[in-house]
């Protein structure tokens, strides 16, 4: 790059990563100004197999780097980390080469110390997130649990929470149930092993009920006996805004550790958002979502299979009242449109439309 940068955000991922998708992307498609966007490389993970796979494109990736430090932005985003083979020099040098930073974070990254196999060990997150909070101009944390453990080491964090745009979402209007029941459950393959969390209680419901379990986003096979009742759907944007609507009610179940605390409660943002009752464990902000929208919170894996029932036994206007009221709560405190002038303002964008 021979020119310098007005505004640059740099992302790990490419749009169809949850992440980048809602940290970084949703907000650039509603600005009024323009952004160079450095995606790592633009894959919607970086695992190290994918990254194995393609060692040319990572070279580039790496080259970009240097080319967007080079350029010494004017105002510069960076979600997450840089590149994931960085320990931290890499997200130091880019942050330190604008003329005003911010770090963005949504995930208890500090807490990461690269459990599992050696590349992971390599190049953990925890150290490089504490040297992005350290040489940002400012912090953007996900949610209060973040910004507290931010605010440690940096003087300027600001709360801006992962945030939804209703109409991206069919609303529910049926709450009668189907037959049999549609439980349903959104995300990745990271994450899914925590349905096992509830295996039981799954297989409690299905055996009272014939309930079966859609799970949106991921294909492949995984989760033992309870695949015996489980549909799967590939995520794409056009079945995550129409597959939610058709679920009874979602599903949140979280291991308690200290990385779940800091999870910013998004599949319950996206249940609410298309007006679908849900049950979630009560872990970090779960516990305040849950409680704004009235949905059950069960706190042990035996406390589950009596919340989902109680939600299927519960008279369909009860269902449509918790529904309609938590896709009302997300438009006014959780909607992209509710939070922009702050996204703006903490980047220091000026007035936005």
């Amino acid at each position: 790059m021979d020119r310098r940068l007005d505004r640059c955000a740099v992302t790990p991922y490419g749009r169809e990563a949850g992440s980048s998708r809602v940290r970084v992307f949703e907000w650039l498609d509603r600005l009024g100004v323009d952004f160079t966007v450095g995606s790592y490389l633009s894959f919607p993970d970086a695992a190290p197999s994918r990254l194995a796979r393609h060692p040319v494109s990572v070279a580039r990736a790496e080259l970009r780097l240097r080319d967007i430090a080079g350029a010494r932005p004017r105002r510069l985003l960076l979600h997450r980390e840089a590149s994931p083979l960085s320990r931290g020099w890499w997200e130091r040098r880019l942050l330190t080469s604008a003329e005003f930073a911010v770090y963005d974070f949504d995930d208890a990254l500090q807490w990461d110390f690269g459990a599992g196999g050696l590349a992971r060990r390599l190049a953990p997150k925890a150290e490089k997130a504490r040297t992005a909070v350290l040489h940002a101009d400012r912090v953007i944390a996900g949610n209060a649990v973040l910004a507290d453990w931010a605010s440690h080491h940096h003087r300027d964090v600001v709360v801006i929470p992962s945030c939804v745009a209703p109409e991206d979402y069919v609303p529910k209007t049926f709450y009668g149930l189907h037959d049999p029941p549609r439980l349903g459950w959104i995300g990745s393959p990271d994450n899914e092993p925590h349905l096992l969390l509830i295996g039981r209680a799954l297989a409690e419901v299905h055996r009272r009920t014939g309930a079966r379990l859609t799970l949106v986003g991921t294909t492949t096979r995984t989760l033992g006996g309870i695949e015996a009742f489980i549909d799967r759907v590939a995520w794409s944007p056009d079945t995550q805004r129409t597959a939610l609507a058709e679920m009874d009610l979602g599903l949140m179940p979280l291991p308690t550790t200290s990385y779940s605390l800091g999870k910013c409660g998004y599949k319950l943002l996206q249940y609410a958002a298309a007006g679908v009752p849900a049950v979630a464990t009560p872990l970090g902000v779960n516990a305040e979502l849950l409680s704004s929208f009235g949905f059950p919170a069960p706190r042990r894996p035996d406390d589950w299979a009596p919340a989902i029932l109680g939600l299927l036994d519960s008279p369909t206007a009860a269902r449509e009242q918790l529904g309609t009221s938590a896709r009302e709560i997300i438009a006014r405190r959780y909607s992209y449109d509710a939070w922009l002038p702050r996204w703006a303002a903490a980047l220091e964008l000026g007035p936005v439309a």
